[in-house]
């Protein structure tokens, strides 16, 4: 057990830095996503390939404890809605990052429409304009459970709310139309002749 203030890397580097295919895919992401850095696109691939060693291991023993276990895997992955409700354990082997990024904080309120990019999505969270519950989440990269969806929204008293959403919307007042002026008025001295 480590320092409870010196937490360990959540996630793994890739294994030769300079491929010209993952960088390009990965930067994919990182647009798509509105991602800070690569480091959350490696959290989630770490989170992923942890899910499918579990899956595995649990495919290769039949136990009555490998049973519960089974059971454990399926419902964490479905509540958090990386996985629909009629999974089986071989689904887990077919996560990718991708089922992951979509079930972050950033990406649903993005996806709800309480922002116009994913970038946006990303500011909002962290100045803390985005609540779940009417309580202030402030970390982009928590992970959305299926029953939270419903309770995303602003926060009481955001000033994002009073932008997006006028309180006393004024009726547009027609437009009177100007006198012309004449032709060297309103310039500097120089221009008088």
């Amino acid at each position: 057990m480590g320092h409870p203030r010196k937490a360990r890397k959540k996630y793994d580097t890739p294994p030769h830095p300079w491929n010209a295919d993952r960088i390009k895919q990965e930067n994919k992401l990182v647009q798509k996503y509105g991602l800070k850095n690569k480091k959350e696109i490696w959290k989630a691939e770490t989170m992923i390939k942890r899910y499918r060693r579990d899956a595995r291991e649990l495919l290769g023993l039949s136990s009555e404890q490998t049973a519960q276990e089974r059971q454990q895997l399926l419902g964490h992955l479905i509540r958090y809605g990386i996985l629909p409700e009629t999974a089986k354990l071989e689904d887990v082997l077919n996560l990718t990052t991708e089922d992951v990024l979509r079930r972050r904080l950033q990406t649903m309120v993005h996806k709800k429409g309480l922002a116009y990019t994913a970038k946006e999505a990303r500011v909002f969270v962290v100045h803390g304009h985005i609540a779940m519950d009417n309580k202030k989440v402030n970390s982009p990269s928590y992970l959305v459970k299926k029953d939270e969806e419903e309770l995303i929204g602003y926060y009481p008293g955001s000033a994002v709310i009073k932008l997006k959403i006028p309180e006393n919307p004024k009726k547009e007042k027609p437009k009177k139309e100007r006198p012309k002026r004449d032709s060297y008025r309103g310039r500097g001295r120089r221009n008088r002749r």
